[in-house]
């Protein structure tokens, strides 16, 4: 379809959209509310397209005065300048409509449950894990979104053997769906009394929360046990059975939750990860076959993958999938800079969806 065709198939439908917003007194709230969505989202596309057909308009009308201007050597370069700004600004207007008309992520928009897990190399991945969720909790705090801790299994040295927690917010999960993978640090931990260098590693998994609707769990597919909530070392830290641990029987799939006194909290709270497992394993299916059929394995989610180094000599922080190097490394940690790196990952997925026609 040519981008002119694209232009008129989305005025069209912000006209639709207004039509049967404009006409909704019998309409349901569920309807209602999906319709301004999508009044919302078409909107910036709309006068982007504005801008594209004014510069077409403006650059059509320039090439014409250069032709008449004639002998008129002062108008003849008045004009011819006004000709090539514009000439300069038509293709960035282009693009930038092009990648507002790439097809969304129709989980963008969605909440995320954020899961960060110590990998090889002992309490120092431990450590690393914790610095990873600590990083993530800034970075939320900076963009105003909620980060609610659902679980953390701590080691006792500040560091975390798993931690889980619900990032709630605008466009949470199109934000950090990149993050997924294996995290790899190099550094002198504190233990280290020579001096040497280690490589440690922590995988971090970013789902997009799933909602009653998007997945259907029979009860006869599940299978609870519960059982005396333990703190570090094994300690019991409660006396009655409330916490709780789901396994979907047709997937595999387990799911632990103690943090909480009551077992019915426990079970709310380990049933909302539970969905967003069973949804992002399902994207994964989809996604993996979409790949296939393409020929081309690209952000497939595959977690066995290193994908970023955090280099502390160096100062660095190095994404492996795009080549991208920032010395910003404090800042990154510290949720400040991060922005930085996902903005870049961002920017070559839309460039491949371009190149690729998607």
């Amino acid at each position: 379809m040519s981008l002119n065709s694209s232009m008129d198939k989305v005025l069209e439908r912000r006209r639709e959209v207004e039509e049967r917003l404009s006409a909704s007194a019998d309409m349901a709230n569920s309807e209602l509310a999906q319709l301004a969505r999508e009044l919302s989202d078409l909107r910036p596309i709309c006068d982007q397209i504005e801008v594209v057909r004014r510069i077409e308009a403006e650059l059509a009308d320039a090439l014409l005065m250069v032709e008449e201007a004639g002998e008129d050597a002062d108008m003849l370069e008045m004009v011819r300048a006004e000709a090539d700004l514009l000439k300069v600004q038509l293709p960035e207007a282009h693009s930038a409509l092009q990648i507002m008309l790439l097809p969304k992520d129709k989980d963008d928009a969605r909440n995320a449950i954020l899961e960060v897990r110590a990998g090889t190399g002992g309490d120092e991945a431990a450590l690393f894990a914790s610095n990873l969720f600590s990083m993530y909790q800034r970075f939320a705090a900076k963009h105003g979104w909620n980060f609610e801790v659902m679980e953390v299994s701590e080691t006792g040295i500040g560091g975390y053997k798993e931690a889980t927690a619900t990032i709630s917010g605008n466009n949470v999960f199109a934000r950090l769906k990149f993050e997924s993978g294996v995290h790899r640090v190099q550094r002198v931990p504190e233990t280290e009394a020579g001096g040497r260098i280690h490589t440690s590693a922590a995988t971090v998994a970013v789902l997009p929360e799933a909602e009653d609707v998007d997945i259907r769990i029979d009860e006869s597919d599940l299978r609870v046990d519960v059982f005396r909530a333990s703190g570090p070392g094994g300690q019991s830290v409660n006396t009655t059975d409330s916490a709780v641990r789901i396994t979907h029987l047709p997937t595999g799939i387990v799911v632990s939750q103690q943090d909480e006194k009551s077992q019915h909290k426990n079970r709310a709270k380990a049933m909302k990860i539970l969905r967003a497992r069973i949804y992002d394993a399902e994207r994964a299916r989809v996604e993996a076959q979409r790949a296939a059929e393409r020929k081309v394995q690209v952000g497939s989610g595959d977690r066995s993958e290193r994908i970023r180094t955090y280099n502390f000599p160096q100062g660095r922080v190095t994404d492996h999938r795009i080549n991208f190097t920032l010395y910003k490394l404090d800042r990154v940690v510290s949720g400040e800079a991060l922005d930085e790196v996902v903005d870049a990952l961002v920017a070559e997925d839309q460039a491949r969806r371009l190149a690729e026609g998607i």
